[in-house]
């Protein structure tokens, strides 16, 4: 199978193992164990406006709309610093569509338990982009800043990063129960916003294609190395797992490659 065209985050549907798509129509689970080879075809296009740029910023974004755009915003990585309610967000549609919506605040497990946030509407997908075995929501409040304000005071006792690397190796403990740590983190939600806590949430479980990853987690970037030639050993978050490091689809977001898959 050939493939030439600019990169974007790969696709999935919820199956078990997850299914991740390549383009939305080639489907990468039928290359695990084969051969893959990216090459680097010296051509970037930003994501967002499709101008030929050197480098991109944010995962795909040329500098003027990573500065301009709403969704490149401070705010989008610290909610908690949202300012729609002071008049001067980038964009006020955006604001509307993607702020001033229900959010949800969650623990997930993936290299060691953490809390999130996310949209509601956009909570399985965040769970599988950060490659989490397993999630389960705390709350349900009615706007980014108000999960923001919470994921913060709930971060002073709980982590809210994901390790990459321990996520990539399979590397958590799989006894944490996370409706236990979840009923002890309520107990730290101030009393303004308990009427947002869910009651009885779903525990959901995420397999991913991912067998015998390497002892060591290498990344591949096409800006290092312009040809990039693997075994394809599994597929997590939003990355290729190949026998020789792994590969960020995401971060390479506007790339150009050809892509040669399988050894037909």
């Amino acid at each position: 199978m050939i493939y030439s065209d600019y990169l974007t985050a790969m696709t999935y549907e919820i199956d078990n193992p997850i299914r991740y798509f390549l383009n939305r129509s080639i489907y990468l689970n039928d290359y695990i164990q084969q051969p893959i080879t990216l090459t680097f075809q010296n051509e970037i296009r930003c994501i967002h406006c499709n101008r030929l740029i050197p480098k991109t910023y944010n995962s795909g974004s040329c500098y003027p709309c990573f500065k301009s755009l709403p969704q490149n915003d401070l705010c989008m990585v610290k909610p908690e610093q949202c300012h729609y309610h002071h008049g001067t967000c980038r964009d006020t549609a955006f604001g509307d569509s993607t702020c001033m919506q229900a959010h949800i605040v969650y623990l997930s497990l993936s290299s060691d338990m953490k809390v999130g946030i996310t949209r509601k509407e956009n909570r399985i997908k965040r769970w599988i982009d950060q490659g989490a075995v397993r999630a389960i929501p705390i709350m349900e409040v009615p706007t980014r800043l108000d999960s923001g304000v919470i994921e913060s005071k709930l971060a002073q006792i709980i982590k809210d990063k994901t390790n990459w690397r321990k996520m990539l190796k399979n590397e958590y403990d799989d006894q944490i129960d996370l409706v236990a740590k979840r009923a002890e983190i309520i107990q730290h939600i101030p009393n303004s916003y308990r009427s947002f806590i869910i009651d009885h949430p779903h525990l959901y479980t995420f397999n991913f294609p991912h067998f015998n990853p390497p002892p060591k987690i290498t990344s591949l970037s096409l800006d290092k190395q312009p040809e990039i030639t693997g075994t394809l050993i599994g597929i997590k978050g939003q990355y290729l797992i190949f026998d020789k490091g792994v590969f960020n689809m995401r971060k390479h977001s506007g790339y150009r490659v050809h892509m040669r898959l399988g050894s037909d």
